[in-house]
């Protein structure tokens, strides 16, 4: 699989922000669609490492207003 350009990375980051975490997923608010939305979600965090994106850092750079503002 061939880098995203910055504008793509920028897309695919800012929809993996919008997605539903992984535990998060379940069969009341997604019948019969649980598997199929779990390897989507997957899908994205790879291509989000191949492209050397943290998919679980994401969130605080597209939207550092909201960020958590921790430090150990």
């Amino acid at each position: 699989m061939t880098a995203l350009d910055e504008q793509a990375l920028t897309a695919l980051k800012t929809a993996f922000c919008y997605m539903p975490k992984t535990n998060d997923v379940n069969e009341f608010d997604h019948p019969g669609r649980v598997q199929q939305i779990i390897e989507d979600i997957e899908t994205v965090r790879e291509v989000l490492l191949i492209n050397g994106v943290d998919p679980d850092e994401v969130a605080d750079e597209i939207h550092p207003d909201q960020a958590n503002n921790s430090s150990y």
